[in-house]
């Protein structure tokens, strides 16, 4: 399989905030969806201590960052995005919260995940990778292997007819060690105007220069002009995945 061809038929971003998924890998979105691919968004938190403006509330800007979220996803081609609505700035990897992530990988039932490493601390001299992010990536790993997949964890899901998946690939956006990059050429602009998306982020802060700076630092050398990076886990064969399509068999 050609990595830099591939397109999954499904795929869900599993993320800490609004606007962790356009920073991270929306080019490789906007490609697999513009592809036919089905994407899936789920979103830890509603990032509702993310606007640090006067007389702002959790609730209000709840309702903004999730507006924007929507509105950026829609011009990427995602058919869904999830809001779990756990605390911004004190997410916590807890069982409860890979129950709920379990329920929305078995209830799409992705080919690929992408997330977050949750290894990643000192991400540059600049920028301590933020607590909510490793969290939400360590939670979407455990949910993902091996507790979707898993018929006897989380049983009770069944009862809302929610079966055992397990994912083909979980793609982890990478700031170090990198298996492939995703050229994102054709879908660099819809990255950007989807950031833009975030207004309350981005206030009169263009991001068109800084992810083209960082896109073409990815590409460089690989005949892309712009690129998304990622280490890749592949949990079932190409063969396997054929005949189950996630489907967990009794062995």
């Amino acid at each position: 399989m050609n990595n830099n061809t591939y397109i999954p038929e499904s795929a869900m971003v599993i993320v800490a905030h609004p606007d962790d998924p356009e920073f991270s890998c929306a080019g490789t979105v906007a490609r697999w969806a513009k592809a036919g691919a089905r994407i899936s968004y789920v979103l830890c938190t509603s990032g509702d201590v993310g606007i640090a403006e006067e007389g702002m509330t959790r609730e209000k800007a709840a309702k903004i960052r999730e507006a924007e979220e929507q509105a950026a996803a829609d011009l990427l081609g995602v058919q869904e995005v999830v809001f779990l609505r756990e605390p911004d700035g004190m997410l916590q990897a807890t069982l409860e919260l890979r129950k709920k992530i379990v329920r929305e990988i078995r209830r799409f039932r992705p080919e690929v995940i992408i997330t977050g490493d949750p290894t990643v601390v000192w991400a540059s001299d600049r920028y301590i990778n933020h607590p909510d992010h490793r969290a939400a990536a360590t939670a979407a790993l455990d949910a993902t292997f091996p507790a979707a997949g898993q018929p006897n964890l989380f049983e009770e899901l069944a009862e809302e007819g929610l079966s055992a998946h397990k994912p083909r690939k979980v793609y982890v956006t990478s700031w170090g060690e990198v298996d492939i990059y995703v050229n994102i050429s054709e879908t660099i602009d819809l990255k950007v105007e989807a950031l833009r998306a975030h207004k309350s982020q981005m206030k009169d802060n263009d991001p068109e220069e800084r992810i083209k700076e960082w896109a073409a630092g990815r590409g460089k050398g690989k005949e892309m002009a712009y690129a998304e990076a990622y280490r890749v886990i592949t949990l079932v064969d190409d063969e396997t995945w054929e005949k189950t399509k996630g489907r967990v068999l009794p062995d």
